[in-house]
């Protein structure tokens, strides 16, 4: 009897997993750059002298670097699931 194959990237269900790891990767995002505005005084006083346009750069740099991470992360775990030895 064949065991049950995970479902591939291309389903439904693929799509919904890698989108589950961005959002992981984009909230881990938010943790970190609060986690160094809050650990490093210099951050937040350039934030605070740059605007909003800064802190809206700085934010969105941030949750995109970690989502796209996260999402190449899940990628390569859903692969390596795919070819269980």
């Amino acid at each position: 009897m064949r065991a049950k194959k995970s479902p591939s990237l291309l389903s439904s269900t693929g799509i919904i997993r890698l989108m589950t790891h961005a959002l992981m990767g984009a909230a881990l995002g938010l943790a970190f750059g609060l986690a160094l505005i809050l650990s490093n005084p210099a951050v937040g006083n350039l934030l605070s002298h740059g605007g909003r346009s800064a802190a809206v750069v700085f934010v969105v740099t941030l949750v995109t670097t970690f989502a796209i991470g996260a999402t190449l992360t899940g990628i390569v775990f859903m692969i390596a699931e795919d070819k269980e030895f």
